[in-house]
C-alpha cells in the first residue's frame, strides 16, 4: 500500500465508506469476535521524561507505587475468572531489577497456564526481554508513538525513534507477538505523518497496533495543549484495519475518555477487535495518570460495548457475570 493511498483513506474517503471497507476487512480476516485483555498497571515508577506522560520521572505530583506480587496475582486471577483471554502487565520504564518482573511472570504462568501474558514496560536490553520470554511472557506492547524522528526526539528527551524501532525488532527476534501504536493529534504532529505511522507499523508487521487520541496531562510540559480528535482517531483505526488486515486493533480507553457513551463502540465499528478493561486495584488507579480524566472501563461495560456493536465475546452471561462482581 502506497503513502498516497493511505492519505486518501485518511483524509478524503467519506467516513461511512471508510468504515464499511474496514468492517468488510475485519469480518474477512478476524470475524466478529472481540478479544478482552485485562490491564494491570502494576507500577507508576518511571525513569524517562517523556514530555506528554504523567508518569515522567520529573513529575512530583503522583504518589509512586509498586504493587506487591500477591496483589498482581489476585488481580490477574480475578480478571481471568471473569473471562479475560490475556493479562497485560503495564508500568513505567524502570531498569533496576528485571528478575523481579521475571518472578511475577513465572508465578502468573503457573497460576494461569492457559491465559496469555503480555508486558508493556518500555525499552529494555534484549537480555531482559529474553529473561521475561523464558519466564512465560508471550506478547509485548511497545508503541512507537510517532514515525516522525524529529518529533519523537522532541517528545522523548535523549532518545531516538531508531532506538525504539530497534527494540521492536529485538522483541520480534525473540519470538514475542509484538504490539505497537501511536498517538493521534500530538502537539507538533503533521497530519500527513499519520500515514508514515501506518506505514511503519505495516513494515514492522506488528501483531497489534493501537491508535488513540492524544490527551494532555496537566502536570507535564504539554499539559496545556488541546486533545487530539476522536473522529480522526477513528479514521486512523479504519485505515489501519485496511492497511494491516492481520493485526489486532484495540478500541482504546482514550476514545472512551473523550466520548464516554460511544467512543469504544465506534472504535469497534471502525475495525477494532480488542478491548482492554482495567484491573488495577482501586486504591492505585488515580496514581497511574498517563493522561487526565482517564476512564476506568470494567468488564460489564466491556460486555455491553461489544454486544451493542453486534459483535461476540467469550465473557460469561450477564447472570453469571453478576455473580462474580
Amino acid at each position: 500500500m502506497r503513502r498516497e493511498d493511505i492519505l486518501k483513506l485518511l483524509f478524503e474517503t467519506p467516513y461511512a465508506e471508510l468504515c464499511a471497507r474496514a468492517d468488510a476487512v475485519r469480518r474477512r480476516e478476524k470475524g466478529r469476535h472481540v478479544f478482552v485483555r485485562a490491564l494491570i498497571e502494576f507500577s507508576n515508577h518511571c525513569e524517562r521524561n517523556c514530555r506528554y506522560c504523567g508518569l515522567r520521572a520529573a513529575n512530583t505530583a503522583p504518589r509512586r507505587y509498586h504493587l506487591a506480587e500477591k496483589d498482581i496475582l489476585e488481580a490477574a486471577e480475578y480478571a481471568a475468572n471473569l473471562g479475560a483471554d490475556t493479562i497485560v502487565l503495564q508500568s513505567g520504564e524502570v531498569h533496576d531489577n528485571p528478575q523481579r518482573l521475571a518472578r511475577i511472570v513465572d508465578a502468573l504462568r503457573f497460576r494461569l497456564p492457559t491465559t496469555a501474558l503480555a508486558l508493556s514496560v518500555g525499552e529494555h536490553p534484549a537480555s531482559s526481554y529474553a529473561l521475561w520470554k523464558e519466564a512465560g511472557a508471550s506478547r509485548f506492547l511497545l508503541k512507537h508513538e510517532t514515525a516522525d524522528p524529529a518529533l519523537y526526539t522532541s517528545l522523548h528527551p535523549g532518545r531516538s525513534l531508531q532506538q525504539r524501532v530497534e527494540a521492536l525488532h529485538a522483541l520480534r527476534k525473540l519470538g514475542y507477538e509484538v504490539g505497537s501504536g501511536f498517538m493521534v493529534g500530538l502537539p507538533g504532529q503533521k497530519p500527513e505523518s499519520l500515514a508514515d505511522d501506518i506505514l511503519l507499523a505495516r513494515s514492522l508487521r506488528v501483531d497489534m497496533c493501537g491508535a488513540g487520541p492524544f490527551i494532555p496531562q496537566a502536570d507535564t510540559p504539554l499539559g496545556h495543549e488541546a486533545s487530539g480528535s476522536a473522529r480522526l482517531s477513528l479514521r486512523v483505526m479504519a485505515t489501519l484495519r485496511i492497511a494491516l488486515p492481520w493485526a489486532n486493533l484495540p478500541a482504546t480507553t482514550a476514545l472512551a475518555t473523550l466520548n464516554p457513551v460511544q467512543g469504544q463502540r465506534e472504535g469497534l465499528l471502525a475495525g477494532g477487535n480488542v478491548l482492554m478493561p482495567g484491573f488495577t486495584p482501586q486504591a492505585y488507579r488515580q496514581e497511574y495518570r498517563l493522561y487526565d480524566n482517564k476512564r476506568h472501563i470494567g468488564m460489564e461495560e466491556v460486555r455491553q460495548v461489544i454486544e451493542s456493536a453486534g459483535y461476540t465475546h467469550s465473557l460469561p452471561q450477564k447472570e453469571e457475570y453478576a455473580g462474580h462482581a
